[in-house]
């Protein structure tokens, strides 16, 4: 189908750099293209990454941001801004607050092209309390609630946030991350334990974290109570997969039952050999890893954090427990590893939840429709 719409995605960085913001743009990226929208990726350039090169049929410009943080980021937007003078994109969609909408909204100043402005994590961490801390952040706020066509809200939790900031609802839109249903799916029993076999994983049952190891998502919580896990279900392992700041500490607090796997190339055969997925985050947008769990049939235990209480519904489709609460987060996990029926049914329950609002092919859909609305409107 030949491209009707161009659209250019703005985003700090973007692969081989992961994260779930990238993973959710590339995973994208064909569905949005079977719809004659076609995408171009302005990001950061990062030591080591050429300045340009086409991803997964993606083309990705990778702009100089050299110097101190603050001069990176001019450098940065201005570039940004400058690249989408010359593309001329029909929609201009930026991840996150900071740089990306403000090359965005540079952009719109002089071409007059839609903006639509993902807000990719909401909470005390989240991109309008980041953007608020920033000099001059509150007034780049207004000036963004004022100059943005469209805020993406991929959570209830956000959609509030927005509403205080003073963007009324008809400039947001409720567009949650997809998962793709096909590659993150159950696995019959028989087929499961192969599975386990071909990945040397022995012991059961077998917990999963997935993201990044940063401080935000708490794991040092999660490997600390392990032992009293342990104690109870003494076959009890965990696996950790993901890396990043923390790791090496994280590495050292762990003890017996814990083993880490790094980051791999693909997750969703871990999550199909896995009886749990447990995600301890003091913050989140809407989690990609959680989705693929629930995505793969497997019980999940999360906070209360982001979109995880607008997926899971308490004990039915999944676990959701208090924030910082290790007694909580505990009891949760012992819980859940002592009832295998009750394992089997959140799996099931969360599986039809994905199927019925929570599927790719629904966030691409929401998209294109978004991109269709917006350019229509600049005619």
């Amino acid at each position: 189908m030949a491209s009707s719409l161009q659209i250019a995605m703005i985003i700090q960085g973007y692969l081989p750099r992961t994260g779930g913001a990238e993973r959710q743009i590339a995973a994208l990226a064909p569905l949005l293209q079977q719809r004659g929208i076609s995408i171009q990726v302005y990001t950061r350039r990062y030591p080591g990454l050429r300045s340009y090169e086409v991803i997964g049929g993606v083309p990705v410009h990778r702009i100089p941001s050299p110097g101190p943080k603050a001069a990176a980021s001019i450098s940065y937007t201005l570039g940004t801004a400058w690249m989408l003078l010359r593309s001329r994109p029909d929609v201009i969609h930026a991840h996150e607050l900071l740089s990306p909408t403000t090359a965005a909204v540079a952009a719109r100043q002089m071409l007059g092209t839609p903006v639509a402005v993902k807000i990719l994590r909401g909470g005390l961490l989240g991109d309008i309390a980041k953007l608020k801390s920033k000099p001059l952040g509150r007034r780049r706020l207004e000036a963004f609630c004022r100059q943005v066509d469209v805020f993406i809200a991929i959570s209830r939790e956000i959609e509030q946030e927005l509403q205080t900031a003073g963007v009324g609802p008809n400039r947001q839109r409720f567009i949650p991350n997809g998962v793709d249903t096909r590659r993150f799916r159950p696995l019959p029993p028989a087929e499961k334990w192969a599975l386990r076999h071909t990945l040397g994983i022995h012991q059961a049952p077998l917990a999963v974290f997935s993201g990044r190891l940063a401080p935000e998502k708490r794991v040092n919580e999660l490997i600390r109570l392990w032992p009293e896990v342990q104690a109870a279900h003494p076959q009890a392992s965990l696996l950790v997969l993901g890396t990043g700041e923390q790791e090496i500490e994280l590495q050292r607090q762990a003890g017996p039952g814990v083993s880490f796997a790094g980051q791999v190339e693909d997750v969703a055969p871990y999550l199909q050999a896995a009886d749990l997925f447990i995600l301890p985050s003091a913050t989140e947008g809407l989690s990609n890893a959680m989705l693929e769990a629930l995505s793969s049939g497997l019980a999940v235990i999360a906070t209360r954090v982001g979109g995880a209480g607008d997926v899971i519904t308490h004990k039915q489709s999944g676990w959701l427990v208090e924030p910082g609460q290790a007694d909580g987060l505990r009891s949760a996990i012992l819980e859940v590893l002592d009832d295998a029926a009750l394992r089997d049914s959140l799996g099931k329950n969360a599986r039809q939840a994905i199927l019925e609002s929570y599927s790719l092919e629904q966030t691409a859909g929401k998209l294109s429709r978004l991109y269709t609305e917006l350019k229509e409107k600049q005619r």
